[in-house]
This record gives C-alpha cells, sequence and structure tokens, in this order.
C-alpha cells in the first residue's frame, strides 16, 4: 500500500495516518497492514472485520459487474478468492447502481469502524458513491478518475469513510453502496458514473476517532481581496464574514492570499489578514514576489532586491501563514524557470532558519504551450515572442518536475472542466508529472486556483438541468476526489465571484454582502461551495450523535456531521486554534428533508453561538442562537430545502464576552438623514445607538434591540452635527465615537458618468471607486489642462472633492470650476482656489450637467485625480 510521507500541518498524528489512506487503528507504522498480509475477511489481527477482494491493485479476483442491485452475505467462504464472484468489480449507475454487503456482528466496536476501498478507474465525471448503514447515510464518496481522457497514466486511490458505532447494530448488519448523480443532473449521466475498485473491507477503530473521514482529508477555501488586487483594511473587514458564512472558519482549512510586489498598495493590512486568518484558525498560501521584472545574478542566484522582498516578507510574516507558493501560472504570464528555480532554492535554504514550519507549494500551473500554439501575456519590448523561459516551459512535465522535486506541495489550476482535459488540464498533466498515481499523488496537491466563469457549462452529455451549477459543482467534487487541499479563485472577482462585486470593501457593510448568481441560492456558486465545504471540509474529533427521525430519512441522502475543533492540532507557525462546536445538516435530496437529531456535546452547560442558513445577503443567512441547553445531549430539528444546509458555530455561553463594536461609520444620506454601520459584535444578539446632538458628551438612546449592524437616523436636521456611539444590548461599553452632520447634499451615483481629460491616462480610475488608481495628465503640470464629466442629467451641485493622497505631489496646484447643461455653453468658474492631497470646493448651488474642472497653475509634477466625488441633490 503506497503511504504518503508527506505530513499535512492541522492535524494530529492520529489524524495523519487517516491522511495518508492507511487504516492504523493505534496510528503507528507497526500496525499497518501490507496489502501482502491481508488473506482473510474474518475479523483478525489487523482490525479487519470483513475484507471483499485482494488488495493486489487488481479486480480480476472480483465478479463481473451485472445488471441491478447486487447483494453479498459475509459468510465463512468469504476469505476465499474464490467466494469473491459474487463482489461486482466496482458500480455503474446505468448497469448495476447498487451493492449491498450483509454482515454480522457479535458486539459494536467501541469506537466505530472505517469503510476503506482503492479505486484503480473511475469515468472522468467524477462519480459519488452514496454509503448508507443500516439505511441511514454514513457519507458520499466523490471518486476522482481519468477514464475518457487519453491519459497513458493511472489514477488509483484508497478512499475511507468512518462510520460511528451508532449507526451499527448487534446481529445483522447492511452496508448498501449506492452510485448516485449529481443534484443538477439527468439520467442522461448515468452511463458515466461508474468505478472499479481493487477491494472493499471495514476496520473496526481501536482508538477514538480523531476525524470524521469522509473520503479523504481535504482542506477548503478561496482569497478574499478588494478590488481584485488589495489586502487592505476592508478585506480584512470581510474576511471573517466569509470564512463563518462559507464553512471554511475554525477548521483549520486554507485561504490564498496573492499579495504581489508589483501592486502598490496590495499589502497595505497584510499583517491583520494573517491575523484575522491565525484567530479563526485558518491556514494561508501566500504569493508574493513578482517575478515578472527579475534578472538573476551571473551565478543564477536572486538579485539583491528581489531577495531582499521575499527576506522581508517571510521574516514579517512568516510566522503567521503555512505555505508559499513560487508563481502564479508562470507560462501564461511569460516567467522564467530559472527564477522559480531560483525562488525555491533561496526558500529552501532560509525557511529553515526564519519559518520552519514553512512548506513551499510549486507554482500554480497553468501548463502554458509554447506561443506558436497559444499567444500568452506579457510579451517583452524586444520582439520574442515566447510563453515563459524557455518558451513553453510550464507545458513540459519534465521541466515541471524540475519545480516538483524542490517544492514540497504540487499545484495545478482548472477552470471549468479543465482539469480533464487532455492538454492543459490539471488532473491529466500532474500524472505526467509524476508518471501516475498509484494510490493519490506521490506528494500532497494543493491547488491555489479553481473555479468557473459566466461562460462555463457542464459538458453536454452529462444532461445537466442546470449546467453552470453542475459544472462548479462537479470542479469542487473532483478537487475533494483526488486533491488534498484546493481555494477557490476569488470570493469578490468579476465574472468567476462567489459574491456580487463592483464597489469597495472599504466602503461596505460585510453584512450587506449579497451572493452572486442563479436566482436559487443553493445553485450559485457560494451555495455549493458552501454544501460541500459543511460535509468534507468541517474538521475536529467527532460527535456522538443519534438521528431521532431515523424512519424519514432511510435511503435519504441527508447527512450530519459534528465535531469538536478544539481537538485540532495548532497551526503551525501562528499557532491558531478554535474551541468551536460545528453541528453541519446537509441535504442532497431533490426535495425538502427533516433530520432530528440529537448529540452529545462535550459539557453538560448552556451553549450560543451562530446559525447559518438559507439567504441571499449575510445577514439574511446568519442568525444568532442562545440558551441552547445541553444536558449534555443537544437536539436540533431542521426542515430543509433541496441542496439546502445548515450549520451552528456553537461555544460555551460562559466563555461569550460581548465587546463593543468597531469601524463604526456615519454618513449622510437622503432627506438629511445619517446611516450608520458597524462591525458584528461576538456575542451580540442586538445593538443599541446611542446619540448626541450637543457640544456635551451626554448622550440619548434612539433605538433599542437593533438586530442588523446598520441603522439610519431620520430624526435630525439639515445642518446640525450628530455624535453617535453604538452598544452591544444589555452591556454598557460603548464604541468609539463617530460624527456627521445631516445635510440634504449628497455624494451622487457616479456609475453611468462618462469622464475625460486633456491628456494622460484613463479617465476612468477617478470614478472607479479606487483609491490605489488614478487618472494623470502624464505631463508636467501647465495652465488649461482640464478634466470634465458628464452627469447624465441637470443635478444641483454644490461641492467637490479630489483626493491625491495616493499620490502626495500630483495635487492641482491652482483651479477653476466651470459648469453647462450642454457641454458647449460654459458658466464660470463658479470657484477657485489653490489644490491639496485632498482638495474640497465648496461652491454656492448650481444647476448642471456637465462639470470641468481647469488646472491653471504651474509645476513639475503630474496632476492626478485617485477619486473624484460631486455632491448634489
Amino acid at each position: 500500500m503506497n503511504i504518503k510521507m508527506v505530513s499535512l500541518f492541522i492535524v494530529s498524528a492520529a489524524l495523519l495516518c487517516i491522511l495518508f489512506l492507511a487504516s492504523c487503528n493505534q496510528y503507528t507504522v507497526e500496525n499497518q497492514t501490507a496489502a501482502s498480509e491481508i488473506k482473510s475477511a474474518i475479523p483478525n489481527q489487523s482490525g479487519w472485520l470483513w475484507l471483499l477482494g485482494k488488495p493486489d491493485d487488481s479486480f480480476q479476483d472480483l465478479g463481473n459487474a451485472n445488471t441491478g442491485s447486487q447483494t453479498y452475505t459475509i459468510s465463512a467462504n468469504s476469505d476465499k478468492s474464490t467466494g469473491w464472484m459474487g463482489v461486482p468489480s466496482g458500480l455503474n449507475k446505468l448497469i448495476n447502481p447498487s451493492f449491498s454487503i450483509q454482515y454480522s456482528l457479535e458486539s459494536i466496536p467501541e469506537y466505530g469502524v472505517h469503510l476503506q476501498f482503492k479505486v484503480l478507474d473511475a469515468y472522468k465525471a467524477v462519480p459519488q458513491m452514496a454509503v448508507f448503514t443500516n439505511r441511514l447515510l454514513s457519507g458520499i464518496v466523490q471518486i476522482a478518475g481519468i477514464s475518457g481522457t487519453t491519459s497513458n497514466y493511472p489514477f488509483k486511490k484508497t478512499y475511507e469513510l468512518y462510520i460511528p458505532k451508532e449507526q451499527l447494530q448487534l446481529g445483522n448488519n447492511e452496508l448498501k453502496l449506492n452510485a448516485i448523480s449529481c443534484l443538477y443532473c439527468s439520467p442522461a449521466e448515468d452511463s458515466y458514473l461508474w468505478w472499479k475498485w481493487d477491494y472493499i473491507g471495514m476496520k473496526a477503530l481501536s482508538a477514538p476517532a480523531e476525524e470524521p473521514i469522509h473520503g479523504s482529508y481535504v482542506a477548503s477555501g478561496t482569497s478574499v481581496n478588494n478590488m481584485e488586487f488589495y489586502y487592505d483594511e476592508g478585506a480584512v473587514r470581510h474576511l471573517p464574514y466569509v470564512l463563518k458564512w462559507m464553512g471554511i472558519a475554525y477548521s483549520g482549512n486554507v485561504m490564498r492570499t496573492g499579495c504581489a510586489t508589483d501592486v502598490k498598495n496590495a499589502c497595505s493590512a497584510i499583517g491583520a489578514y494573517y491575523e484575522t486568518l491565525r484567530d479563526y484558525n485558518t491556514q494561508a498560501v501566500s504569493f508574493h514576489l513578482h517575478t515578472g521584472n527579475i534578472k538573476l545574478k551571473s551565478d543564477g542566484t536572486l538579485p539583491d532586491d528581489a531577495r531582499d522582498k521575499l527576506y522581508n516578507y517571510v521574516k514579517n510574516y512568516g510566522s503567521l501563514f503555512q505555505y508559499y507558493e513560487i508563481d502564479n501560472e508562470p507560462g501564461l504570464f511569460n516567467r522564467s524557470k530559472a527564477v522559480n528555480l531560483a525562488i525555491a532554492k533561496w526558500l529552501n535554504t532560509n525557511i529553515p532558519i526564519l519559518a520552519p514550519h514553512m512548506k513551499t507549494v510549486a507554482p500554480g500551473w497553468a501548463y502554458a504551450p509554447q506561443y506558436q500554439v497559444k499567444a500568452c501575456k506579457n510579451q517583452l519590448p524586444n520582439g520574442k515572442l515566447q510563453c515563459g523561459e524557455p518558451d513553453g516551459w510550464e507545458s513540459d512535465p519534465l521541466q515541471r518536475k524540475e519545480l516538483e522535486d524542490v517544492t514540497d506541495l504540487t499545484n495545478g489550476h482548472s477552470y471549468g472542466s479543465s482539469y480533464v482535459d487532455n492538454a492543459g488540464g490539471s488532473f491529466v498533466e500532474n500524472l505526467k508529472t509524476f508518471g501516475g498515481a498509484e494510490d493519490g499523488f506521490p506528494k500532497l496537491m494543493l491547488n491555489t486556483e479553481y473555479g468557473t466563469s459566466d461562460n462555463h457549462f457542464d459538458d453536454k452529455k452529462f444532461g445537466a438541468m442546470d449546467s453552470k451549477a453542475a459544472v462548479f459543482d462537479r470542479i469542487v467534487r473532483a478537487h475533494i476526489g483526488s486533491a488534498d487541499m484546493f481555494t477557490h479563485h476569488a470570493a469578490f472577482y468579476p465574472g468567476y465571484s462567489l459574491f456580487e462585486t463592483g464597489y469597495n470593501l472599504n466602503n461596505h457593510n460585510p453584512s450587506t454582502t449579497r451572493i452572486y448568481g442563479n436566482s436559487s441560492e443553493t445553485a450559485t456558486r457560494a451555495g455549493i461551495m458552501r454544501r460541500l465545504n459543511l460535509t468534507y471540509a468541517t474538521h475536529g474529533k467527532p460527535l456522538v450523535y443519534q438521528v431521532t427521525n431515523a424512519g424519514e430519512l432511510q435511503d435519504k441522502l441527508v447527512y450530519f456531521r459534528g465535531v469538536d475543533t478544539s481537538s485540532l492540532e495548532p497551526l503551525p507557525g501562528s499557532g491558531g486554534t478554535s474551541d468551536k462546536i460545528l453541528l453541519n445538516i446537509i441535504n442532497f435530496e431533490t426535495s425538502t428533508q427533516t433530520m432530528a437529531v440529537k448529540v452529545v456535546m462535550p459539557e453538560q452547560t448552556v451553549y450560543e453561538g451562530e446559525r447559518f442558513g438559507l439567504g441571499r445577503t449575510y445577514e439574511e443567512a446568519r442568525t444568532y442562537v442562545s440558551g441552547l441547553e445541553a444536558s449534555p445531549d443537544l437536539e436540533l430539528k431542521e426542515t430543509l430545502g433541496p441542496g439546502e444546509a445548515v450549520q451552528y458555530i456553537l461555544t460555551r455561553s460562559e466563555d461569550v464576552k460581548p465587546q463593543a463594536p468597531a469601524w463604526v461609520k456615519a454618513e449622510p444620506v437622503q432627506r438629511h438623514s445619517i446611516e450608520l454601520n458597524w462591525m458584528e459584535s461576538a456575542g451580540a444578539k442586538s445593538y443599541e445607538v446611542w446619540r448626541s446632538g450637543k457640544t456635551d458628551e451626554s448622550y440619548e438612546l434612539i433605538a433599542a434591540n437593533v438586530p442588523q449592524t446598520y441603522f439610519i437616523d431620520s430624526s435630525t436636521l439639515a445642518g446640525l452635527k450628530y455624535r453617535y456611539v453604538i452598544k452591544v444590548s444589555g452591556t454598557t461599553e460603548p464604541s468609539q465615537a463617530v460624527e456627521a452632520t445631516a445635510t440634504d447634499y449628497m455624494p451622487l451615483d457616479r456609475m453611468n458618468w462618462t469622464v475625460s481629460g486633456s491628456s494622460g491616462g484613463k479617465p476612468g480610475a477617478a470614478i472607479d471607486d479606487n483609491s490605489n488608481t488614478r487618472w494623470d495628465t502624464g505631463i508636467a503640470q501647465t495652465k488649461g489642462q482640464y478634466y470634465q464629466i458628464d452627469m447624465k442629467a441637470p443635478l444641483t451641485i454644490n461641492r467637490i472633492e479630489l483626493q491625491t493622497e495616493g499620490s502626495p505631489n500630483d495635487y492641482l496646484r491652482q483651479y477653476e470650476i466651470y459648469v453647462s447643461n450642454n457641454g458647449i455653453t460654459w458658466t464660470g468658474p463658479i470657484a477657485a482656489g489653490a489644490g491639496s492631497r485632498v482638495t474640497e470646493i465648496e461652491f454656492a448651488p448650481q444647476q448642471a450637467r456637465y462639470v470641468k474642472i481647469v488646472q491653471t497653475g504651474k509645476s513639475g509634477n503630474y496632476w492626478s485625480i485617485h477619486e473624484l466625488q460631486i455632491y448634489g441633490k
């Protein structure tokens, strides 16, 4: 049996045995049974309760797949190969969709059992095997395969499934294995849902399970950044919301951070970002050093500036992240193999000193071919057209292997169904790199980028009723079946996103974050990812539970997963831990189902926390629950629609210490009202809003029991300044005070504006809600330069604000303001003066459609505008 020898950091020694896909009841090498030693299906010293088939990488000792369902009864002859002819060599949903195994237990294993089987071949459609124990669902195993591709290399893998003792019974037991379809598919898919196995067996655990293993151990995540590139305060504020809502938080999962050196201000809050991941017990894989402009020294080592950037980053933040990714799609972006190797060599030399816990990850392969085969980006001005140096090196498995030999984990990006493309597919290409996979890939795989766009659809031959949902569902399941860790492309990224985009996270209340995509939430990328995360990527010691409406759920695809995360080992480096209890209920049926479950909690006490269920926005999906009394039994009951999933994140009530809300903002809105927004506080059931309109510090309560993290104060008078604090209901500690002046003149919506400039860069960059981008003249400031705005309709305006803080010396030296209703005849100047880093221009109310800002001074600096805002009615 091929055992992986690269450990996943976040699991204990016991769980590593499970991860390595070898059944090890005492989690020692001595107790692992070599395949050649397994002879019998009768209980023996190896811990097998029964075993069907000889573990010899062959299914020749098993019977042929017969039409219809099959049943096999374990007997005294089950230890003889001649007795296995009644065991199918695999399942095929069209031909033999079900296989039942009848076996008897004289005593129930104290710690439950593991079902184990090794797949030798499967179709690339990612077939699923539902496992029922005495007619209750124990789990659904996602199976990876390369049949249907042109791969010359095999992919074999051992899968394991934890079955709790509560599902077992004295005497006769039935294990039923079903080939099942995806939620969005039709019977057209059935003929492609098949696999062949080497053997299938069941082992009694000799110690408490460290993890409810569900096929294999996987860590899941995404990337949360602002405006596609920035790890700033807005990204930090949204990070906890995404982690919790998507079922990533507290389980030692993994997030990608692409804080690149070639993007100004990309890393402005990366330290706080990593600390937030630590606080939510989540790992990070980091990509930092931009490789496009690196020229190696004559000895092949990194130049001093690149080395210093890498050194400072690892030195400052290396204790907070666990993995470093060498590069991002190096061939596609025309990067050098030699530079990638130099980075890996530098890391391998310096990581033992700077961050001994850290592991390196191979580049995020895009497998880009030579330029003449398919053009790529970032061509050099010398006219040489190439995709990487040497041209096409990323598509060559031998050259990729050079990087694989000097990194700890492999990688491979994929979109849509590209993972099984014959050329450029991450699954197929990695098999070429490693010469096949005898029991999973020979090193752990951390795929740092996968996803679908709005233009990806499921293969037509699978007959999906919702093709966009099916293709995303399939790519996630493919990685559950084949990889070890994987991160979705980005939570906020136009066209590929989990959530709606088009706004600056710095100016957005995270609780109003809205899911992007289909009208049915469970068929969105966010809904699918969340459902599968709750099923496969919630980790910790399994809790004892009993389904109390078992009769209603016989043969139903409704799954419960409950864990105590305090059993997880601290994260390497950051030391992140968790004390949360996670209770998940997931409905894989196409009809509404109800599950009632009694869970044995770790203590007899009162629990409280968050419940995440159906909802298009975060605040719709989240409710705070309290007063959950555990005796230590805790009873839950949920009715879930098709594909719906619910997670409870619970803590002992005595450990909950509500704190005053942070990030309180007050801004004027329509009808001289003032809108307040703030971050949610742990343990808060509701909030109080206190206001002062006086010069002293006295406040009055104007709103109690506010359930949301925002409030609009409409009892204000235009022209008056108001001060506010927010408190968690039932507490006395106030937030920091914020002020705002009520006014009828609001920041105008810039969505449909058109803008132009007298010279220079992109005029639209001044109104894109991104202070990191800018319009500039491209030349020194001279009299007569202008920036013009068409607001598309006449509006009453009285103020203009120009922000140039990102280029502090590029503010306009002198200005004049002109207005027009036709863009031809201009009135003004209506205002004139000197500029500054933030130029605020006030004037008597004017009705205008067009505004022109004319630069009348002189300076050797450019004139830049990072953000422009006009205020009006």
